[in-house]
């Protein structure tokens, strides 16, 4: 059936929408074509906006239109009980960091944790340092080098535990050049 067909290739960062705008232009000058679509084959002379959502993603247009306002109501409810809770998180990670910093640490802890519990993270990052702080105290740079590679980090994320362990462990340098 595809040998009827020209087919398109899609550019990267098309919506499904662009996809089948540009497959309706090639039905409107009066040719076959077809494009793949995220593994999903649409063809010009059947494509349709709602079917092509149906096809790729199993909603409609309009049913993935609301779904995805709830999820963005629902992130932003979630963000601002975050936000009414940083003061009550704030004393929670001030008592952490003085059970694992040591004195010196404390003044500048107390001073970033808000600032952390505000930021993209929520806090994330808290726990991890003093995770790793914790394990830098015990154990040896094999066991927190471990420790950070099975923290989850993406590329920005990692960076910024690592210069918050250089900040708050006296063996934070040494360990975010072994483990870079």
């Amino acid at each position: 059936m595809d040998n009827d067909y020209i087919k398109i290739d899609f550019h990267a960062g098309s919506t499904i929408e662009g996809a089948v705008r540009e497959l309706l232009t090639y039905k409107e000058n009066g040719y076959l074509a077809f494009g793949e679509f995220n593994g999903f084959k649409l063809y010009s002379d059947t494509v349709t906006v709602d079917g092509a959502y149906k096809e790729i993603i199993g909603k409609t247009k309009s049913e993935f239109d609301k779904s995805q306002q709830e999820w963005r109501e629902r992130m932003d409810r979630e963000d601002e009980k975050h936000k009414e809770s940083i003061p009550e998180l704030s004393k929670e990670w001030m008592r952490k960091g003085r059970r694992i910093l040591s004195e010196d640490k404390w003044e500048y802890w107390d001073k970033i944790v808000p600032v952390r519990l505000g930021d993209l993270y929520h806090g994330m990052e808290l726990g991890n340092c003093l995770d790793l702080v914790e394990t830098l105290k015990t154990g040896t740079l094999d066991d927190a080098k471990e420790k950070i590679e099975n923290q989850g980090h993406s590329g920005m994320s990692f960076g910024l535990v690592c210069s918050m362990v250089r900040e708050f462990s006296d063996r934070g340098t040494e360990f975010v050049e072994y483990a870079g």
